[in-house]
C-alpha cells in the first residue's frame, strides 16, 4: 500500500515521495505530474500521422504501409482503397481509436 505522499517511480517501480524529481533508487527523472510520458507522446504524434495519411494518400493505401501492413497495403494500392470505400471505412476507424498496428498497438488520440 502506498500512502497519499509515496507513488511509485515509472523505472523500477520503488515507493518515492510524490515530489521527487528522482527516484533515490535507480536515479531515472520521474515524470512531472500531469505530463504525458514519451510513449504517450508518440502514440499521440502516430495517431495523427495515420490519420492524415489516410486522409489525403489512403486511395494509394500509404497509411497501411506507415502502419505496417504491407499487403493490404499493396491490394488498396491496386484497387484504389477499394474505389475510395476501404479509405472511408479506415478513415472512420482511425479518428474513432479502434485502429492498431501490425504488432497490435493501439493507434489512438490520448
Amino acid at each position: 500500500m502506498r500512502n497519499e505522499n509515496e507513488k511509485f517511480c515509472h523505472n523500477c517501480g520503488a515507493k518515492i515521495d510524490v515530489n521527487a524529481e528522482l527516484c533515490p533508487q535507480c536515479g531515472v527523472r520521474q515524470p512531472a505530474p500531469g505530463s504525458k510520458s514519451a510513449s504517450q507522446q508518440e502514440q499521440q504524434n502516430k495517431w495523427i500521422i495515420t490519420l492524415i495519411l489516410c486522409w489525403f494518400l489512403g486511395v494509394f493505401g500509404v497509411h497501411r504501409f506507415y502502419t505496417g501492413y504491407v499487403g493490404i497495403g499493396i491490394i488498396q494500392l491496386l484497387t484504389l482503397g477499394g474505389c475510395g470505400i476501404w479509405t472511408i471505412v479506415d478513415f472512420i476507424i482511425i479518428a474513432i481509436g479502434n485502429y492498431k498496428d501490425a504488432d497490435g498497438n493501439p493507434i489512438k488520440s490520448n
